[in-house]
């Protein structure tokens, strides 16, 4: 309370009251004073002087008597003190009042008697300590015609007139203190009607429930006051207009770097981390609450990183390198930007996720080179045979025969080649029907099993189904998903040593069935594992006989246009198991 303004604006005015108040009391009460003692030391004076002229006479002609006599009347109507003294300064006579004790009279027989320059006599002020006096010494007769026989003295006490004076001061500071109250009042009014409308301005633009209201009422004034509020409410309202527009560009912000599928990492000039984005903190696995505080090697845990921001910061222009991360194995491109203006000192790390680009890159070249190598060995195999056949072998009858027949088989591998990637293409771009039926999948796997059985023996392997036929109907296309297990059939078989065994298995799982094709061959290794889905890949070229390697890839396109799923579990040496699964036709 005491540091609001309206006290800053009425402290000033009850100090200068109380200041001038008290300058005029002191002033007056001296005043008072001085006349007071001046009026009593001229009616003293002017007294003892009549009883001097009256006294010498007698004193001369050596009437001690009637001296005495008329010295005591005067002491005890006067309550003063008398003593006459002679010329060498002896104490002739002396006489007092009732109420004179002898301190009293020590006091007052102390004071110094003047014995020259008394002609118009001498009034002395005598403090001493608890009551004052005043004290008026006259010649007894008179000086200048040599008639003077001794020294007159009266002194009277003082307290009457310091009563009368401690009077007037306790009545004086009570009305100074009264003046002082009432400028003190008229101080708090005046500077209550100045900071009521600051109050109400302040309220009005604090949002206050009645705020509106209140600042209306400020400038509706027409003083300064009034144009202070109308220029604090416009200025409020463009304040506003910027704290939305500014807000609005925060969400934005927060927006953008919420849903960026690069990482972005600001750096400051000590290499702390000052904002990440979710999708550094997914490639760093570093959460933003721990990334605010650390340093760059510690969220970021790689050196290369670092050595790229200290690039930046030093030589001031943007750099960006490629590097692979581990454990992932996440190949990534980092852009290190130094910023400038407020964000001067400060390094923007822009990490883009190469890893899927760079993987299908990589699948693009093992394609053409897959489909370079499919093709150059039937195409090889062809021209060696018509050059032969064109330099004489055509003659051989026997020998022609034999060459054509190859032919027919080389170009036929050619032809299912192309029919084959043919197909692939047309089951990725979704343009192949499928006519989807309600399908049991024990009729499937045993359509399936019946069709690769004979195979089976012949290479000493066992073919076992184990499907319960009450398990509920799929949704697919029985031609193609029938193939696909065919397909997986046929990669069990041919992997399988005799001796083998192949199961065929069926269960529901909460909205689909999953199948499952599970063999003891010889296993795929966990680095081949997870590309085996992919075009022409090959898990083992050495045993991989004479296949396109595009079988898998069409059938795990061939079960996710079936709104299904495909994936294997594998131990080398000891068998492999693929499942896919597909929605029941309750779902459909």
């Amino acid at each position: 309370m005491r540091g609001s303004l309206m006290w800053r604006i009425a402290w000033p005015f009850v100090i200068w009251a109380l200041l001038v108040v008290t300058g005029v009391l002191v002033i007056i009460r001296i005043s008072f004073e001085r006349q007071y003692l001046e009026q009593q030391q001229h009616h003293l004076l002017a007294e003892v002087r009549i009883l001097a002229n009256h006294l010498a006479p007698l004193y001369q002609a050596g009437q001690m008597v009637e001296v005495q006599t008329d010295l005591q009347a005067f002491a005890h109507a006067m309550d003063a003190w008398v003593a006459i003294y002679d010329l060498q300064g002896g104490l002739e006579v002396e006489t007092w009042g009732e109420r004179w004790l002898p301190q009293r009279l020590g006091q007052v027989r102390s004071v110094t008697l003047p014995m020259k320059g008394l002609e118009l006599g001498e009034i002395t002020i005598v403090n001493g300590g608890s009551e004052r006096f005043m004290v008026a010494t006259v010649p007894l007769g008179r000086q200048d015609s040599e008639q003077i026989s001794g020294i007159f003295r009266v002194a009277i006490s003082l307290t009457s007139i310091d009563q009368a004076l401690r009077q007037l001061t306790l009545h004086l500071t009570l009305i100074g203190l009264a003046a002082v109250l009432l400028a003190g009042g008229i101080a708090l009014l005046v500077s209550r009607l100045v900071v009521q409308p600051l109050r109400y301005l302040t309220e009005g633009i604090s949002q206050s429930p009645h705020s509106e209201a209140l600042l209306a009422s400020v400038q509706s004034r027409n003083d300064e006051i009034g144009q202070l509020a109308q220029a604090f409410s416009a200025m409020a309202g463009e304040l506003r207009s910027q704290i939305e527009a500014l807000a609005a560009e925060r969400v934005q912000f927060d927006a953008v770097l919420e849903y960026m599928t690069d990482g972005v990492v600001i750096v400051d000039a000590e290499g702390k981390v000052r904002l990440t984005n979710p999708a550094a903190e997914r490639l760093f696995g570093t959460p933003a609450a721990e990334g605010g505080e650390r340093s760059l090697i510690e969220v970021v845990r790689h050196h290369q990183l670092v050595e790229l921001w200290r690039k930046a910061l030093s030589n001031d222009r943007q750099y960006n390198t490629t590097l692979e991360m581990t454990p992932n194995r996440l190949f990534v491109q980092a852009i290190a930007t130094p910023l400038g203006g407020a964000l001067r000192g400060n390094v923007l790390l822009v990490i883009q996720d190469l890893t899927r680009v760079r993987r299908l890159e990589t699948v693009r070249r093992d394609f053409i080179s897959n489909v370079s190598h499919e093709l150059r060995t039937p195409l090889a195999t062809l021209k060696a045979l018509t050059e032969t056949l064109q330099e004489g072998a055509l003659e051989d009858q026997l020998m022609a025969r034999r060459f054509l027949e190859q032919m027919d088989k080389e170009i036929d591998n050619i032809t299912q080649l192309v029919r084959e990637l043919l197909e692939l293409s047309r089951i990725e771009s979704g343009k192949v029907p499928l006519n989807r039926q309600p399908i049991s999948p024990a009729d499937l796997m045993e359509s399936a099993a019946s069709r690769m059985r004979l195979q089976a023996e012949r290479g000493g392997l066992t073919l076992e189904v184990h499907v319960d036929p009450a398990l509920p109907m799929v949704l697919a296309d029985r031609e193609r998903i029938e193939q696909v297990l065919i397909n997986l059939l046929h990669n069990a078989i041919k992997f399988t040593p005799p001796g083998g065994r192949i199961d065929l298995t069926a269960r529901t799982e909460e909205k689909e069935v999953i199948f499952s094709v599970k063999d003891t061959g010889v296993g795929i290794s966990p680095e081949a594992l997870p590309r085996i889905f992919e075009r022409f890949y090959k898990a083992d070229q050495s045993r991989s006989g004479g296949g396109t390697g595009l079988g898998l890839s069409i059938a795990r396109h061939t079960v996710e246009a079936h709104g299904g799923r495909i994936w294997a579990e594998s131990e080398v040496n000891v068998g492999s198991t693929f499942f896919f699964s597909l929605p029941l036709a309750t779902q459909r």
